[in-house]
């Protein structure tokens, strides 16, 4: 193995935290008013985190991990390094204070010597436990766990837990992201798949007058019609209690577990070619299939209860991540911070006519999104947010975020991954994966695509979901779509 004196972090990694701590400033009293989102992802009543996993291809070296802490990570934004306190005006401010990389580098003790399953085991109860455990108020809202042990995934493996007040998923993971190089180039940034405009979101002057006049009247009549479906759900109407949702209260305070499923992209692309449909369609087609499968394998009723997806979205008008400088700039399009909605998904039912062609799951997710993408929904339910915040403050928008949540019975979010391999000073990342935790949702699903791979991590609730029943359900739904689609002619559907 490489030691710091040996083999010295890439100088790109100096060359960023210095420009970083040039752009914003050094001093240990600099405030800065915390946002809207930033308080009502941590209140009374809502406290979220952020969890990124970084798997290694070889053991991870603590020294690397101190050196990154200190000289990279510190830098990325001046939030690392501050806590929220209350100035005399009774404001919410972001506080630079001194930072101690014990207080928040997490290093657990295994026994040593075990077997990679007993190892597995170690690793999945460590995962649980601080899955539910708060950061301290008084320290930066994150934390390192480094994982020296080796699993049946990877050599090793980081954890960051980062508190959503900090920023969201997008922010987050671009900020993670700022920290690794390409493999076979540093010297050339990452790059993520891109994101064509389809034809439904072209500009509706160049679809002609008649054309776009009626699919305008009928884009606006969707979009208050989902808005005020919105409402609705998020305050008055539940869920049916079934197999996948408890209906308990206080379910974020309860233990989760975290399991992965990994499919291979270029499958995906494959189903995707031959449906004529987007990646989005496939992989929620295939979770709503696999969630009707479960449900009805616990509870043959449940295949056709009232179930509604919420998917979690990035308000954001942009392709792919900014690097933290465009971020950090006051004329960005993609700022710092919390830019998120929410859009209710109605579950489709199992039927006959679905298990017999499982196909019908990926048309009726296409049919969905292609709704949902071409309606105003996911901004008037920013606006209103912004508007309950004036009226009720922040700890309103909390109660409306967390009412959103349980009321629903599986949260959905998705984020893109590099195409390249990437490493992080000098350690190979093997896999990247993330989840979110802080909601009352029984489960939470997060997609993210590294390389080749798409990967589905799956938060549960410990004793009430059977995970690895779950977990079969979810594959099997691919396996049989994938078969489905590869009988079926190539075509493609509006």
């Amino acid at each position: 193995m490489f030691n710091l004196v040996a083999c010295p972090i890439s100088l790109y990694f100096l060359e960023l935290a210095s420009a970083i701590a040039r752009l914003m400033g050094n001093s240990e009293d600099a405030t800065e008013p915390v946002s809207p989102s930033g308080r009502y992802f941590n209140t009374t009543v809502l406290c979220a985190y952020v969890f990124g996993f970084l798997e290694s291809e070889v053991p991870i070296e603590m020294s690397q991990a101190k050196y990154l802490f200190e000289n990279v990570f510190l830098a990325v934004n001046p939030r690392f390094s501050s806590i929220m306190v209350r100035d005399e005006e009774g404001e919410m401010k972001w506080k630079r204070v001194e930072v101690k990389a014990e207080d928040h580098i997490k290093v657990p003790k295994f026994p040593e010597n075990e077997s990679l399953e007993l190892y597995d085991q170690y690793f999945d109860e460590y995962v649980s436990m601080i899955l539910m455990e708060r950061t301290p108020q008084d320290k930066p809202l994150w934390e390192i766990h480094v994982i020296k042990y080796p699993t049946s995934n990877a050599a090793g493996t980081l954890i960051f837990k980062l508190h959503h007040a900090l920023g969201d998923g997008y922010t987050l993971v671009g900020a993670l992201l700022s920290c690794l190089q390409r493999a076979d180039d540093p010297s050339l940034p990452l790059s993520f798949p891109s994101r064509k405009p389809s034809s439904a979101s072209s500009p509706p002057f160049k679809k002609g007058f008649f054309k776009w006049f009626p699919s305008t009247v009928f884009s606006f009549f969707n979009s208050i019609s989902d808005f005020g479906w919105s409402i609705v759900k998020s305050s008055i109407v539940e869920d049916d209690k079934t197999p996948i949702r408890s209906g308990e209260e206080g379910v974020e305070s309860l233990p989760s577990v975290i399991s992965n499923i990994s499919f291979s992209l270029n499958e995906v692309k494959t189903i995707k070619s031959k449906l004529g449909v987007t990646i989005n369609d496939v992989i929620t087609g295939v979770i709503f299939y696999g969630i009707r499968l479960y449900m009805q394998e616990i509870d043959n009723k449940a295949g056709k209860a009232n179930s509604t997806g919420l998917v979690m979205l990035s308000t954001r008008n942009i392709g792919s991540y900014q690097s933290i400088q465009e971020m950090m700039k006051a004329d960005s399009k993609s700022p710092w911070g919390n830019h998120i909605s929410f859009l209710h998904v109605p579950i489709p039912k199992l039927s006959q006519a679905s298990l017999s062609n499982p196909l019908d799951f990926v048309w009726k997710a296409q049919k969905i999104i292609k709704r949902k993408r071409n309606s105003f929904t996911v901004f008037l339910i920013e606006w209103l947010l912004d508007m309950e915040l004036k009226l009720r403050g922040h700890e309103g928008v909390a109660k409306h975020i967390y009412g959103t949540l349980r009321n629903s019975s599986v949260v959905v979010s998705n984020l893109i991954g590099p195409i390249e391999p990437m490493v992080l000073a000098n350690h190979p990342v093997k896999g990247l994966y993330f989840t979110m935790t802080g909601g009352p949702e029984s489960i939470n699903i997060a997609v993210i695509s590294y390389t080749r791979t798409l990967r589905i991590t799956l938060k549960t609730q410990k004793g009430f979901i059977d995970e690895k029943k779950f977990k079969f359900f979810v594959m099997k739904a691919f396996e049989v779509i994938s078969e489905a689609a590869m009988e079926t002619p190539n075509k493609s559907k509006g």
